[in-house]
Order: C-alpha cells, then sequence, then structure tokens
C-alpha cells in the first residue's frame, strides 16, 4: 500500500476503487459531470486543498479534461497538482466495448502507470516530499522548437505528448507545466529532434 498526501480526485467509483487497491489517502469522485452542479463536494474539495492539497487525475479523453479544467478553475492553483495517464487504446474489462475515444480510463491503467504519474504530479507518496521541479522551459522554448505557433505544431505536440507518455488533448499551457516536472531543457530538445528526424 502506498500512502499519499494530498487529495486524489477521480471522476467514477471504478477509478476510485483501482486506486483504493493500492493508496492509503483520500480518494474522491467528481461522479463524472455531476461535479458542475455539487456545490457541496466543490466546498470540500476546496478545503482539502487548503489542508493536504489536491491531485486531479482524470482520464485523458475530453470528457476528463472538461472536468479537470472545472476543479482547476475552483481552487487556488497553487494547492492543486495534475497527475496525468498516457493517452492508451484499448477497453477495460468491466465494458463490452471501447469508450467514443477509444482511449482507456484512469481504471484501465496499472499500478505502476498511477504510481508514477502521481510522482509526476510532485505528490508526496510514501512520505517522500516531491519538491516542485521546474526545468525553466517557456512558451519562447516551444515556439523554437516549432511546437507552437506554426504550421504542424499541433501534430508535433500530440507526438512529443505520446512520446513523454500524456494525453495529447493538454493545453499548452498544461503540456509546459508538465514538461517543466519532467524533463530538462536539453532532453525536450533532443526528443524534439528525434521526432523530427523520424518524419523526414
Amino acid at each position: 500500500m502506498h500512502k499519499i498526501k494530498e487529495a486524489v480526485i477521480v471522476e467514477g467509483i471504478y477509478d476510485k476503487n483501482k486506486l483504493e487497491g493500492f493508496l492509503d489517502g483520500v480518494i474522491l469522485t467528481t461522479h463524472g459531470f455531476a461535479v458542475y452542479s455539487n456545490e457541496d463536494f466543490v466546498k470540500t474539495i476546496q478545503r482539502l486543498a487548503d489542508t493536504v492539497g489536491i491531485v486531479i487525475l482524470t482520464d485523458s479523453d475530453s470528457a476528463g479534461m472538461r472536468i479537470r479544467n472545472f476543479i482547476k478553475q475552483k481552487v487556488d492553483p497553487s494547492k492543486v497538482k495534475h497527475a496525468y495517464v498516457p493517452d492508451i487504446h484499448g477497453t477495460e474489462r468491466r465494458k463490452r466495448k471501447a469508450s467514443a475515444e477509444g482511449l482507456l480510463g484512469v481504471e484501465g491503467m496499472s499500478e505502476s502507470v498511477i504510481i508514477n504519474a502521481l510522482r509526476e504530479a510532485g505528490c508526496s507518496v510514501d512520505d517522500e516530499t516531491c519538491e516542485e521541479m521546474s526545468a525553466g522551459i517557456t512558451k519562447a522554448d516551444l515556439y523554437a522548437l516549432g511546437l507552437t505557433g506554426g504550421i504542424g505544431a499541433k501534430e508535433l505536440r500530440g507526438i512529443l505528448s505520446h512520446e513523454i507518455g500524456v494525453p495529447a488533448k493538454l493545453s499548452t499551457n498544461m503540456l509546459l507545466e508538465v514538461l517543466n516536472r519532467t524533463v530538462s531543457r536539453e532532453e525536450l530538445v533532443d526528443i524534439v529532434q528525434k521526432i523530427k528526424d523520424k518524419k523526414i
């Protein structure tokens, strides 16, 4: 069992059940889009953000991103962390067919993928105090590498997202946050160059 300090916010009960199998901590479910009309739930996560901090761990599909963005707007940004599961195509065991976007959700991820995502988000797992990290990568760096502001930038960001194991639907700001937590500027340049070399 892994102990986690932050309260983990997930979308559904199956996600919660999955995490309770290996995480010892507060795990709350938004019950999907019901979070939009549940003021008590919003107040609860605001209180948790003020006391222990929260980490949002939603699916990588469009619905998951909308829920993540809704919660993000309701909580002080300095008290919320973002953990991302990669875009992996497939179907959860309990389902007969894949989701609309064909991606596995949190419940379909392995324990190691989820623990790694929480650690990369800066969560305190197993009493490790994860330091806030920043590689100093800026929007100007993204532009210089062709990841924003030009033809093919969106496609390049999508390939980069796949390479580093995060959802392709991340906004540029969210991608920048993830990059600053997971790679150095030199590593980013190297990854992007390798992607470009493969495309030629």
